[in-house]
């Protein structure tokens, strides 16, 4: 099985609409609809977001994952942000979506009152901040990766600005994290250089 990406930058698409599991580019889609709900986080939900987003820490996920209601809480944030091919499913890693949404997502972070959450994804830990950062200028990224329990094989996204670039690459079928590194950086690549 080969290697499949999809890119999304400003008002262009590259590769093939096929839907990907999310691995932790879903992350900002949970603190978006944490913070959608309008009122101040407690220390404590500071506190799982920061792990969440910079670290990529699954258990603070999963308790802010639970604080929103799970997939309901999800899809229904994404409903209201536009997001129309994207499904949460029970297990947040595996909820399926598309280059072109996440797009929208990040539009929308980029665009809408996130404050908090941009902050956080311009502090992606070392080792965490490849990908959309491939681009060039300031970068504020969340990248996502997991071997497919099926296959054995890697999903590896990277989503965010560079710049003043909004970009999200999703792929899938690699057979080690590191060559899904390489083959999101050099996609970030090609897309900003075909503009």
């Amino acid at each position: 099985m080969s290697a499949s990406v999809s890119v999304a930058l400003l008002d262009r698409s590259y590769g093939d609409e096929r839907t990907y599991a999310a691995a932790s580019i879903v992350k900002v889609s949970i603190l978006a609809a944490l913070l959608d709900e309008g009122r101040p986080l407690s220390a404590r939900e500071r506190e799982l977001a920061g792990a969440m987003i910079v670290r990529s820490d699954n258990d603070a996920a999963t308790a802010l994952w639970e604080a929103i209601g799970g997939a309901a809480g999800l899809d229904a944030m994404h409903e209201r942000l536009g997001l129309t091919q994207t499904r949460a499913e029970s297990a947040w890693g595996l909820t399926r979506t598309t280059a072109r949404d996440q797009l929208t997502l990040i539009r929308a972070v980029f665009g809408g009152p996130y404050p908090y959450l941009r902050y956080l994804m311009r502090q992606a830990a070392d080792g965490q901040n490849w990908g959309v950062s491939a681009a060039g200028g300031e970068w504020a990224l969340k990248n996502g990766w997991m071997p497919m329990s099926d296959t054995g094989l890697w999903v590896v996204h990277s989503v965010g600005r560079a710049g003043s670039r909004l970009i999200a690459v999703l792929s899938d079928g690699h057979p080690t994290k590191e060559a899904g590194i390489a083959r999101v950086e050099e996609a970030v690549r090609e897309a900003v250089g075909a503009r």
